[in-house]
Order: structure tokens, then C-alpha cells, then sequence
């Protein structure tokens, strides 16, 4: 064990003990503890993100993935990731003292972002961060100035125009530019070590990833030309997150896999990596958020419940968090969040039109609509799964105020991976300390793919 995480971080849950009960007793007690403000909470399953991680390594045994702190950045989650020997995709100067705070050496961790202050470029340098990213002339002059050292990763523009979340509109050189930027860079006596590149996220072709793969092969020939080094290749992100999702890991896993070994065989001296954030953390957090108040409103119009016999209407609910807080993939994913009732429903009980709002003043702040719920009551929990994914910022962490209180929990028997000496020890590191894929365990991959008793999807 690297010593990033102990059994005091998190809950050990047994076989048979499942998120249900968990989140029951969490919801009870803080029923309990105050009549005036119930606080929405997280349950994260620390598991399911170890479970996430073996399987990446069985799909893309010779990818090398860094965390992308910004999707997610809740120190559990960073010391578990950190104990399987992850390196950090950092996006800003709090996140890399947030990492660097827990122990992450610098040589773990890449400052990615292609618009860079020049006081946190400074930072990076005072600070041993070494690998940075930039897409044009003004990133890199400003880097020459304030951190001459470093070691220059080129990213280029993709065609991300099918993507839930499309990137190269921001970021990213297109290949017209790269020979010029490759020049610049050269003249300037910044070393070029690397091409990294963003599907962008909810990609649904994987193809993206080969064409991309192709791509940087032809930046890689021309540096070669003008006497940069480069040995890293950086894949991004854009990988699913969530069961069911159109593009299944193994699908991209396998484009990938045949692009590697076409444009960057094995022994080609090049290090492969991803930054990968929605993958690790989407699925393995749940949030149960508390009614704070509620309005029915009489329709005009006939409705489904009139056939029982129930007074025709929709009903408002007003929850503590909304679209600018936990919420906010319903604006920048377009995602309409579906309610688990904490209290199940009798079969008997009629169902009314609903909507969920959060708690600002504005007619945008809608969680949910076109909802059909029992009638529920101002205190009662809905439980929301798969909300790890942009949920929770750095900058509250760093400050102190963590808005919603996380209950990490862990299998034993992903506990038990965790301990059995799985990761690569200190001598295995090469020389700059990246880190690498673990060195055995395969033979409990398959185990730890398959969710057990403990995972928020099955709270209901």
C-alpha cells in the first residue's frame, strides 16, 4: 500500500450489505438530527471505482490513465485513485495543491489546461510540475516566460462535432498549425515532448479515437523533423461513465487497441496515456436530497388519475439543491435526473404529474418535469444514482465547505485488492516517476468488474 487511503476514509460494507440500507440509516439520522435544514448527502462507493479501474487496464492493457481532477474532486476518490497509482490531469492551481496536499509527487501530475494564468504557470514551476499542455503561440510564449523548463505537450483539435461535449471549438491546434507552433517552439528552446487530444465527452463513434490516433502520428513525424523528442501520447478523456451507454468501453477499447498498434506499435518508445474522469466516477456516487417544500396546482384539463377518482393536478416539489449546485449536468448535459423513491410506494397509490425544482429564485433552476410520482411529503428523500461526475468542485474542498457531506464505502474484497501488494513497488517507477498500469492482479479482474452487493444502481 502507497498509504494515500486507510479504513478510516471510508465505511467497509460486507456481502449482503447494500447502498439501500446504508443510505436508510444515513436519511433517518439526518431526519433526526434537525427539524430546521436537512443537507443533501453522497454515498460513494469507493469500490465501484476500483472495480473501474481494473477493467480499463483489461481493456487497454497499454494506456496509462490519469485522473481528471476537475470531474470529481473529493479527497476519497483522489487517495484511491492515488493508492492504485494513478497520475492527476490537473486543470488549475487548486488542483494541483489538492492532489500535491494529499502527497502526489509532482512528477505524477500534468497541467492540461490550454489557457493558463501565468501566475499558476509560475506555480507549476515552483512547485515541480513539469509536463503542460498548449494549442497556440500565446500559451507557449507565455510558458517560455514563466516556466522555461517544462516539458510541452501539443494538443490538437479533433472532430468532436458528434459529442455530447464538444472541445475543439475551444481547444486544440488544428494540423494546418502544428508544424508552425512545433517551429515556435523550437526556436524558443521549449521541448515538445508529447500530442494529446479530446474526443470530447459522450462521443458516440469510436472511430473518433482512431482518427485522432492518426492524426498525432503525423505531429509526432514532423516534430521528429525538427528535433523534438516526443515519447508521450495523451488520448483524453470521452470514456463512458455509466452502464447502458451507447458506446460500451470495450468497443472503444478495441478501436484503440488496433490504432495503437497501427500508428504506435509496442516498443515504438512511446507512452501512452488517458485522462479519464466521468469513467472512474459517474456511476460508483448517489445523492439523496430532501423535500423542502411542495405546491399542487388544479388543472383545467382532464388527466389519467380522473379515471380513479382523484382530483385532477400537478404537483411542485422544491428540493435544497438545484441546476447551479449537484444538478448541474440538466444544463450542460442535457440530462433529465430520475428520482428513486426512498419510500417505496404502495401499487395502489395514485401517480400525479410532477416536477422537481431546485431552491433558486428563477424559473431555470428545473431539476426534473414530466415526472409521475405518489404524492410525497416536505421532509421525504429522493435518491438520485450516478452523480459523480461534475457534482462536486475543488474549490469548496480547498476552502473547508464541503456543500453536501460525502459517506465514502468500500468492499472488503476491493479493500482486500487494494492491500494485496497489487501496485508496482517504488523501484519499478521509471525514472520520472509516471505512473504505471498495476503489475498483477489480473487474476481478480473479472471478479472485481462485476458490482457487488453494494452499488448505488441497485437501490431500488
Amino acid at each position: 500500500m502507497a498509504g494515500y487511503l486507510s479504513e478510516s476514509d471510508f465505511v467497509m460494507v460486507e456481502e449482503g450489505f447494500s447502498t439501500r440500507d446504508l443510505l436508510e440509516e444515513l436519511t433517518l439520522g439526518a431526519s433526526q438530527a434537525t427539524a430546521d435544514k436537512v443537507a443533501a448527502f453522497f454515498v460513494a462507493d469507493l469500490g465501484a471505482v476500483v472495480r473501474k479501474h481494473f477493467c480499463f487496464l483489461k481493456c487497454l492493457p497499454r494506456v496509462r490513465p490519469f485522473y481528471a481532477v476537475k470531474c470529481n474532486s473529493s479527497l476519497g476518490v483522489l487517495k484511491v485513485l492515488a493508492e492504485l497509482g494513478l497520475g492527476f490531469s490537473c486543470a488549475n492551481k487548486a488542483e494541483m495543491e489538492l492532489v500535491q496536499r494529499i502527497g502526489v509527487p509532482a512528477s505524477k501530475i500534468i497541467y492540461t489546461s490550454p489557457c493558463k494564468q501565468i501566475a499558476q504557470i509560475r506555480y507549476a514551476a515552483e512547485h515541480g510540475v513539469q509536463l503542460l499542455s498548449f494549442d497556440n503561440e500565446m500559451e507557449l510564449a507565455k510558458v517560455v516566460r514563466s516556466h522555461p523548463s517544462a516539458k510541452m505537450v501539443l494538443c490538437i483539435a479533433t472532430d468532436d462535432s458528434h459529442s455530447l461535449s464538444c472541445l475543439s471549438l475551444k481547444f486544440g491546434a488544428p494540423l494546418k498549425s502544428c508544424r508552425h507552433l512545433l517551429e515556435n517552439a523550437k526556436k524558443s528552446h521549449m521541448e515538445v515532448v508529447g500530442v494529446s487530444f479530446h474526443v470530447g465527452s459522450g462521443c458516440p463513434d469510436p472511430q473518433a479515437y482512431a482518427q485522432s490516433i492518426a492524426d498525432a502520428r503525423l505531429v509526432f513525424q514532423m516534430g521528429a523533423e525538427l528535433g523534438h523528442t516526443m515519447h508521450i501520447l495523451d488520448l483524453g478523456g470521452g470514456f463512458p461513465g455509466i452502464e447502458g451507454a451507447k458506446v460500451r468501453l470495450e468497443e472503444i477499447g478495441s478501436v484503440i487497441n488496433s490504432a495503437l498498434d497501427l500508428y504506435f506499435p509496442e516498443g515504438c518508445g512511446v507512452d501512452i496515456l488517458a485522462e479519464l474522469g466521468r469513467y472512474y466516477v459517474t456511476s460508483a456516487f448517489t445523492v439523496a436530497v430532501s423535500i423542502i417544500a411542495k405546491k399542487e396546482i388544479l388543472l383545467d384539463q382532464p388527466s389519467k388519475e380522473e379515471e380513479s377518482g382523484s382530483t385532477p393536478k400537478t404537483v411542485v416539489y422544491h428540493l435544497d439543491e438545484g441546476v447551479y449546485g449537484i444538478f448541474n449536468s440538466v444544463l450542460f448535459d442535457n440530462i433529465c435526473p430520475i428520482p428513486i423513491l426512498q419510500k417505496k410506494p404502495a401499487a395502489e397509490q395514485p401517480l400525479y404529474s410532477s416536477s422537481l425544482w431546485g431552491p433558486a429564485a428563477d424559473g431555470h433552476d428545473c431539476v426534473a418535469e414530466g415526472l409521475w410520482l405518489p404524492q410525497l411529503q416536505v421532509g421525504d428523500w429522493l435518491v438520485f444514482d450516478n452523480m459523480g461526475a461534475y457534482t462536486i468542485g475543488t474549490g469548496s474542498l480547498l476552502r473547508g465547505a464541503q456543500a453536501c457531506r460525502i459517506t465514502y464505502a468500500m468492499s472488503r474484497v476491493a479493500w482486500e485488492a487494494l492491500r494485496g501488494q497489487l501496485l508496482p513497488t517504488e523501484e519499478d517507477q521509471d525514472a520520472e516517476g509516471v505512473c504505471k498500469p498495476l503489475s498483477c492482479g489480473w487474476e481478480i479482474t473479472d471478479t472485481l468488474c462485476v458490482g457487488p452487493a453494494f452499488t448505488p444502481a441497485s437501490i431500488m
